[in-house]
């Protein structure tokens, strides 16, 4: 194993969101950075956020942003009033970036690229001369209660700083295997156990039935065994062959709790009320009075949702809509309002979008993302236990908290002797 020079004051480990944002940051305050990837090419995770577009914030205010975070979103209230959304849309918009705000606040380059985003950091990182090192981090190094450098596989670092950037353990083909757990954890950290959170939901065999079928304008509602409302949302739905997915379903699965059983409600028609549902049907039935009710349905449902709801309402597809009585509309009537879907899992942790769980938070200054354990060590991003809805939200959790850490990190570098 070899020895490096002495010549970086900040080690970061981790090319993603998190690590690259902070590399920038401290860089331009006069600190000499060097940057450890095991991937072959920077922000690879970053690729393929938003579908290849990289939404890289939500358009919001701070206390809206806190509120679209589930999991420990007091300990971010510092970074998060530190470095806003429009903090991070001025920082790309100032660096070659121009972005657009869509449906939601969500906040995307206005050339659809996620590769615009990353060339950024590739512009700033030699502008900065940020020394970026191929290697993959094995363990971290400490002296005492000190961190002192980090061991990768090809050789050794030193450094009096060391920020952890390694991202949780989803997508692991982008470089999120979780290592950053291991190396904390050998110094006594607490981790809480990493799982799936942004992660589609798995449902009963009649979303096989639909599958491939995407809904706009629905409301689902995510309701506890006690049948009280823990998550709502309106907007678009995807049907799978295990179950249900896209933006509504993947911000539900934040909302899980291990202990606790759940069920997805579904409102095909929220802008209709009972009243105005049934006089539509009722419209519909006389206008298409000879016709099956597979057929006279076919102005209110997709084709392949039709035979799942006539089947849920008990009412044969060949039935003639005239035939239809009173009860078997009513019955029609709530499965549209109230289609309703047990959620039996989630699908794999590496299908997630992100990491639900990670350093425990009891652990870290909320402050500098400091570990109260180890002096000299930083922590930003994925993996940390903080995770939120889908929407920007998660990336700009990176990019407050890599803020917060590098300029602790800068602080406490002109400090020393």
């Amino acid at each position: 194993m070899t020895k490096t020079p002495d010549s970086a004051q900040l080690i970061i480990i981790g090319a993603g969101a998190a690590g690259l944002f902070a590399a920038v940051h401290a860089a331009k305050q006069g600190i000499k950075v060097m940057l450890l990837e095991k991937n072959d090419r920077i922000g690879k995770k970053l690729a393929i956020t938003g579908k290849g577009r990289c939404n890289v914030t939500n358009d919001c205010s701070q206390e809206e942003i806190l509120k679209s975070i589930p999991g420990n979103p007091r300990f971010l209230y510092s970074s998060i009033y530190g470095y806003s959304a429009q903090d991070a849309m001025a920082f790309f918009e100032e660096n070659g970036c121009p972005l657009k705000v869509e449906r939601g606040n969500r906040v995307f380059p206005v050339s659809d690229r996620s590769a615009d985003v990353i060339n950024v950091f590739s512009r700033l990182l030699q502008k900065y001369r940020i020394t970026l090192i191929r290697d993959s981090a094995v363990s971290l190094l400490t002296e005492g209660e000190c961190i002192k450098g980090v061991k990768g596989k090809n050789a050794s670092y030193y450094a009096p700083c060391v920020l952890l950037c390694t991202g949780g353990a989803s997508y692991p083909l982008t470089g999120s295997t979780g290592d950053g757990y291991a190396m904390v954890k050998a110094l006594g950290h607490s981790v809480t156990e990493p799982k799936g959170s942004l992660v589609p939901l798995v449902s009963s065999d009649d979303c096989a039935k639909m599958q491939g079928l995407s809904l706009r304008n629905t409301e689902l509602k995510l309701l506890n065994q006690k049948g009280k409302t823990v998550y709502k949302d309106f907007g678009e739905l995807l049907f799978t062959h295990f179950g249900i997915s896209g933006p509504m379903a993947l911000s539900a699965s934040a909302h899980l709790k291990e202990k606790d059983s759940y069920t997805v409600v579904l409102d095909l028609k929220p802008a209709l009320d009972e009243q105005k549902l049934d006089a539509r049907f009722l419209r519909d039935f006389e206008k298409y009075a000879n016709r099956s009710m597979e057929n006279a349905l076919a102005d209110l449902f997709p084709h392949s949702m039709i035979p799942v709801i006539l089947e849920r309402a008990g009412i044969a597809l060949e039935l003639k809509a005239h035939s239809l009585t009173k009860e078997q509309r009513r019955a029609l009537l709530h499965e549209t309002k109230a289609f309703r879907l047990p959620v039996l899992g989630t699908r794999p942790v590496e299908e997630a979008i992100i990491t639900r769980g990670g350093i425990s938070v009891k652990e870290i200054d909320p402050g500098t993302m400091e570990s109260k354990r180890i002096k000299g060590l930083y922590f930003a991003g994925e993996i940390i236990d903080c995770d939120a809805y889908t929407g920007g939200f998660n990336l700009q959790i990176a990019w407050s908290t890599a803020y917060a850490a590098a300029n602790a990190c800068a602080q406490e570098l002109k400090e020393l002797p």
